[in-house]
């Protein structure tokens, strides 16, 4: 499972810090490209030379390569490198950083650049492991889709007896291992994301849109790139980037995003229809901006726009088709007709009265609905969100 997968390993000031070297040569020798990013503190227990030779690769430690000729270390770079990042041991202060935000060395500030999945390997004394603030910071990791590989008991530096242990090397690359496994149902598969809002064009200046920021589409485009998926991303109009590796389809207006996806569905494996398509448009845009003393916009005649859902629900054959729904008011009921309708294998039902939920959050909090369960989620990162939902996908095939 890890033939020429991309690892990309932070290593932190912890004694365990030793056991990296033959985290490394199991990793490698397991077909993994491995690159690695030493703390400055991680130095007192292993050397860069030492990983450098076992991983075949420069090992990273500081911003800059050459203060004389102003070459420097691309930590954005490292993170779209990466299909997975993976930090062994971690340290305590270095979880309590990766919880805040904090970006004081190379490592933390590729792990905020990352877009791939990432695993942590905790190595900490007893205390330090059951400190209350130990655990608010592991709570926060998982809560956003950070996979937390438990320590072990055993005798700890300390000479204390207990919890604390960096899991063994062996056990960490079984997990990492596990992780491109349980991916498997989505290798190569040819997934269609849809993201953002669309805009129906008023007149050249104004439209109709929504507040719908793509968030939960572009975690879903970068959840399934993770677990092997060939994806396309047709989005409306956002701010937000996705890797380069996903394929991205930029468009304006409903009727845009239907001959995007029309045009790709037959050949497609699945469909996750997360955008939030304008329900109506203008019937006639005016070709010029209107003024106000004008009085033209006193009103404006709509038409529904195209329903892309259920025009592909249609057209399904082996396509799995994902739709999402949000309700203000009724939504199971709702919720399960559109599942009917629109001949969808799963739906993901957004209430806009769940605190968290909705649009422009980073937030979000579902009811996954299929003709054989209702399962109601707890409110998680969008990134949690999006990987469960992938996760649902591969079930599905």
């Amino acid at each position: 499972m890890l033939s020429e997968k991309h690892i990309l390993l932070g290593v932190t000031g912890s004694i365990a810090a030793y056991k990296s070297a033959m985290l490394v040569r199991l990793l490698v020798k397991q077909g993994a490209h491995v690159r690695v990013i030493l703390t400055e503190a991680a130095k007192d227990f292993v050397t860069p030379i030492t990983l450098a030779t076992l991983s075949k690769n420069p090992v990273y430690s500081d911003f800059i390569k050459s203060r004389e000729s102003g070459e420097w270390v691309n930590h954005v770079e490292l993170g779209k490198w990466a299909d997975l990042m993976l930090i062994a041991p971690l340290s305590a202060s270095t979880l309590s950083k990766l919880c805040s935000g904090n970006c004081d060395n190379l490592l933390l500030a590729t792990y905020l650049s990352a877009n791939c999945p990432i695993y942590v390997a905790p190595a900490m004394d007893l205390d330090m492991y059951k400190h209350w603030t130990t655990e608010k910071n592991f709570e926060i990791l998982n809560s956003n889709g950070v996979q937390i590989i438990d320590s072990d008991e055993g005798e700890l530096a300390s000479g204390l007896i207990g919890k604390g242990r960096m899991a063994e090397v062996e056990q960490i690359v079984r997990k990492v291992s596990d992780h491109f496994q349980d991916g498997i149902a989505l290798t190569n598969k040819r997934i269609i994301i849809t993201a953002g809002p669309t805009h129906q064009p008023i007149d050249p200046v104004r439209f109709i849109g929504n507040y719908s920021s793509g968030k939960m589409g572009f975690a879903l485009a970068e959840a399934a790139h993770a677990h092997g998926a060939l994806v396309t991303l047709i989005t409306g109009p956002t701010n937000l980037t996705a890797p380069d590796s996903i394929e991205r389809v930029d468009i304006q207006t409903a009727q845009e995003m239907f001959n995007a996806v029309n045009e790709r569905f037959e050949h497609c494996d699945a469909l996750v229809m997360s955008a939030a398509v304008a329900d109506y448009t203008p019937q006639t845009p005016f070709q010029t901006k209107q003024k106000k003393e004008s009085g033209g916009m006193n009103s404006i005649a709509l038409k529904p726009t195209i329903d892309i859902l259920k025009a592909m629900g249609e057209l399904k054959a082996h396509q799995k088709l994902i739709g999402f729904a949000l309700e203000t008011d009724d939504e199971l009921a709702n919720g399960k007709k559109k599942l009917a309708d629109k001949n969808l294998d799963m739906l993901v039902l957004n209430s806009l009265n769940d605190a968290g939920a909705g649009f422009g959050t980073d937030t979000n909090k579902v009811t996954f609905i299929s003709s054989t369960e209702i399962r109601e989620m707890p409110l998680k990162s969008k990134q949690s969100v999006a990987i469960d939902i992938i996760n649902e996908l591969e079930k599905l095939f």
